[in-house]
């Protein structure tokens, strides 16, 4: 007999942090699909239910129409008279304010906005998505929350016993792009030679065999690494005893592209022989988007 399927629908507020939340229930080892039409999802479920190989899904539920709200509230309300499927609805909010000032900062125009405010946008969602929030397993506010803090709430919500209780993320970035605002730890290794300055490697990154190989080569890099593993393998379980259900270790150059990006990748393999680790670039993409728009 095939196990149930934990079905969460991820939705909220355009511009309420729902790209961190779906990063987080990949973390929790969740299968996770971006807007499936919910006609698909009956479809979808007895797919599942056949090949017995997923347990865990979270479908994310996006801005459409009001007759797309209609159609997932009949869908759902379907799966919930089935024995198969285990449904629970998050769903992120934010004060209108908090949402207006995210959509200045990033220049985005709101999808119900139209010609108008972008504050006659939000209302207009906040309205169209109200019965879905009546439905909510859980409603969280992120108007004060910084990323990691959603994260740790989503982990706190929905991870299981048989989940790893600590999680590390380890990320590259550029300094000349400013400091990531939710690091725990933050590490800088301007003070090794600069593939950018080769010709050959300018145009690489860190994830390119050539400019890892250069990294790792320089003396320099050896010793840093082996004392920069040794003092993080020595704190993380003082991380663990106090509770914190995930550390962001960051390690930074100037631009984000060589020689952080090669340390993390390293660091980041050390440590997923004993945690569970997500790495990621964060500026990785910058130069190719600057020279994009020249």
């Amino acid at each position: 007999m095939a196990n149930s399927l934990q079905l969460v629908i991820v939705s909220g507020m355009s511009g309420a942090g729902k790209t961190v939340a779906v990063q987080s229930f990949e973390d929790l080892g969740y299968f996770c699909i971006d807007n499936m039409p919910p006609a698909l999802l009956p479809k979808f479920s007895e797919l599942v239910e056949e090949s017995g190989k997923i347990e865990k899904v979270a479908l994310v539920i996006d801005l459409r129409s009001r007759a797309f709200y209609d159609e997932i509230i009949d869908m759902l309300a379907n799966l919930d008279n089935t024995d198969f499927v285990s449904t629970k609805i998050i769903f992120l909010d934010a004060s209108n304010e908090e949402l207006v000032s995210r959509y200045k900062e990033t220049r985005r125009s709101h999808p119900l906005a139209m010609e108008g405010r972008i504050m006659d946008g939000v209302r207009k969602e906040r309205t169209l998505l109200g019965p879905l929030k009546d439905r909510a397993s859980y409603v969280i506010d992120t108007t004060t929350l910084t990323p990691r803090e959603l994260r740790e709430s989503i982990f706190d919500k929905f991870e299981t016993s048989a989940d790893e209780t600590f999680h590390v993320e380890v990320l590259s970035f550029g300094f000349k792009y400013g400091l990531p605002i939710d690091a725990d730890i933050v590490m800088d290794v301007r003070f090794l030679p600069n593939p950018y300055y080769i010709p050959e490697l300018k145009h690489q990154t860190g994830l390119d065999k050539p400019v890892y190989d250069y990294v790792m080569q320089q003396p320099a890099t050896e010793k840093f690494y082996k004392q920069f593993l040794g003092m993080l393998e020595s704190i993380m379980p003082g991380y663990e005893a106090e509770g914190k259900t995930s550390l962001t270790i960051a390690i930074g150059c100037t631009g984000g592209q060589h020689r952080s990006v090669a340390l993390t990748k390293r660091i980041g393999e050390a440590l997923g022989q004993n945690y569970k680790v997500h790495i990621s670039h964060r500026d990785i993409e910058k130069r190719k988007e600057t020279v994009n728009r020249s």
